[in-house]
Parts: structure tokens; C-alpha cells; sequence
């Protein structure tokens, strides 16, 4: 793989490991709610904290997927596997985009859906690399 390649799926990777931090701090029970969900609460009831639990899960494996799609060995996820998992994150992250975007959270709009669409642009770059 190319030095860009590595480049652009660590600072994909870090941007995951990024949101699932907040999934974590807001799932248990930080008082960061209105930046997520809709931003209706400042702090999750349960449910959504169990939302956010799990969300937590998808982002961390969101970052071993960029991770071994950009070549790294130390993520345990099957480089072949890894190509078809970028492309379902290209197809997921705009759409999230999108629903950032329409949320009343300001947080949501102005932080949230900007991430979003950077990290499906870098998924991009990810899934038409070789």
C-alpha cells in the first residue's frame, strides 16, 4: 500500500476511535446528550445509553476495518473482509451525514454530520484504493 493509503485509514481510524470515545462518555452517562440522539437529553435514559454501548462497538470495529483496508496487520480484521466492510461505510456514513444534518441538535448539524461526510470521503478514498 501506498504512504497515503496508511495515512488516510489511521486518521479514518482515529476519527472512529473519536466517536465511539463519546458513544462510551455519553452511554455512560456523561452529560452530553444534546450533542447526540437528537438532542432532546442531557443525559441518555437508558435505552439510548444502550444505543450508544453498542454504537460503541460498531465504531471500533469501523476503525479495524479503515485499519486493515489500509494494510495494517495489527487489526485482526481479514484484509478481504475489509474491502467489502469499506464499502458499507461509504454507503452508512452519508446517510448519517444527512441525518446529523436534519437533527434540531445544533451539535448534531454543525459537528456531527461534517465528521460524518469526511469520514465517508476518506472511506472513499479507502474502498478505491487497489
Amino acid at each position: 500500500m501506498d504512504g497515503w493509503v496508511r495515512v488516510v485509514g489511521v486518521v479514518a481510524a482515529v476519527g472512529f476511535v473519536g466517536i465511539a470515545a463519546f458513544q462510551a462518555a455519553i452511554a455512560a452517562g456523561a452529560p452530553l446528550g444534546r450533542a447526540a440522539w437528537g438532542g432532546t437529553h442531557v443525559r441518555l435514559p437508558q435505552r439510548l445509553r444502550v444505543a450508544s454501548a453498542v454504537a460503541v462497538v460498531f465504531w471500533i470495529v469501523a476503525a479495524l476495518v479503515v485499519l486493515a483496508r489500509a494494510g495494517f496487520d495489527a487489526s485482526p480484521v481479514p484484509f478481504s473482509a475489509s474491502r467489502w466492510a469499506t464499502w458499507i461505510l461509504v454507503v452508512l456514513l452519508p446517510i448519517g451525514a444527512v441525518m446529523n444534518a436534519a437533527s434540531r441538535s445544533p451539535w448534531e448539524r454543525f459537528l456531527w454530520a461534517p465528521i460524518a461526510l469526511v469520514l465517508g470521503v476518506l472511506c472513499l478514498a479507502l474502498a478505491l484504493e487497489g
